[in-house]
């Protein structure tokens, strides 16, 4: 995995370049690449529990995801969610996701998770101890499979 540093902030502790610089990777990503067509700001992202983490370098964001508390558990007893799990184009395959995934396992691998994954990155998520359940399923035209993380 490459040396990076990870930047972690809530909503309000983000300035407006952060904020642009990851909308922009998620859109450009989502929207364009992928041409999803669902809706991408849910409002989950200035909820003051939900954790923004990225990785940067001179062209913006490299990676993002976030990481989002439910009060009810949404599959057994996971109350984190993780998402909008995404690496720019060009820094794909130097493990910047994984860099990413091992700080919130760092910081919460002893709580239960889920995620909704695209199916072709799932072995991702196993290398951190996730496991599949359910059928797959198609969102936003694209194949997921809904993955879960028990609490260690």
């Amino acid at each position: 995995m490459p040396e990076c540093s990870v930047v972690q902030k809530s909503w309000s502790e983000l300035t407006l370049e952060e904020l642009y610089c990851f909308v922009k990777l998620r859109t450009d990503v989502f929207f364009v690449e992928q041409r999803i067509d669902e809706e991408e700001l849910d409002n989950r992202d200035q909820e003051p529990t939900t954790e923004h983490l990225w990785t940067a370098d001179a062209t913006g964001t490299a990676a993002y995801l976030r990481v989002l508390f439910d009060a009810e558990a949404s599959h057994l007893d996971a109350n984190l969610c993780l998402g909008r799990v995404v690496v720019r184009a060009d820094r794909r395959g130097e493990g910047l996701a994984q860099v990413l995934l091992a700080r919130v396992m760092e910081q919460h691998g002893h709580e239960s998770m889920l995620l909704h994954s695209q199916e072709y990155i799932a072995p991702l998520y196993a290398k951190f101890g996730f496991e599949s359940f359910g059928e797959s399923y198609i969102e936003a035209g694209i194949p997921h499979i809904s993955m879960y993380r028990a609490g260690h």
